[in-house]
């Protein structure tokens, strides 16, 4: 992770993403103080109306429960709002990542190197060891010197283009299964 963080196409694109998608920014920016201007007021009742001698708990859970719907609404708007910043995100890392691997393994060419061990692994470690991790960055930068900022339409990440086949491998093999199963019951 720190490599592919590391690496010039995901700083470049970690720069160019504010000017790529500034309509985007801004506009959350300016949802997110509107919602911010419009819980005020209804916050600052149910503070005050908690703090009565006896206060309503009825007319206190109604007041908290439309505080909480209107921040949960608005945090899915904003999502809704950011989501090509979030794919563009997934793009830039997907790309980079694809080009990992061959980097890896250039490095430990490069290097000599025959076993890599990620650093989870590790119980302990001398001052003496070697480390890949700017070797690998190197080749990284080399295999991809910068990314595509924008994804193209209908693009997905990888995890939902693969939870997609799954889905449709199952249900491939489900009318299969049950065309086996005998009839007439």
């Amino acid at each position: 992770d720190a490599v592919i963080a590391n690496s010039n196409a995901f700083r470049t694109a970690q720069q160019q993403r504010p000017v790529t998608y500034k309509a985007q920014i801004d506009q959350v920016e300016n949802r997110r103080k509107a919602i911010a201007a419009q819980l005020q007021p209804m916050v600052d009742k149910f503070n005050r109306d908690s703090q009565v001698a006896t206060p309503n708990q009825t007319l206190l859970q109604q007041q908290a429960q439309t505080i909480q719907s209107i921040q949960q609404s608005g945090q899915t708007e904003l999502q809704k709002i950011l989501e090509p910043v979030a794919l563009s995100e997934a793009y830039v890392q997907e790309q980079i990542a694809d080009k990992l691997d061959q980097a890896v393994k250039n490095a430990m060419s490069k290097g000599k190197i025959s076993i890599l061990l990620s650093p989870q692994a590790i119980v302990a470690l001398n001052n003496n060891a070697y480390n890949l991790n700017q070797a690998i960055l190197n080749e990284l930068n080399v295999l991809i010197p910068s990314a595509q900022l924008v994804p193209p339409a209908g693009w997905e990440p990888r995890e939902v283009r693969e939870q997609r086949a799954a889905q449709a491998a199952q249900q491939g093999q489900a009318p299969a299964a049950t065309a086996q199963q005998p009839s007439g019951r």
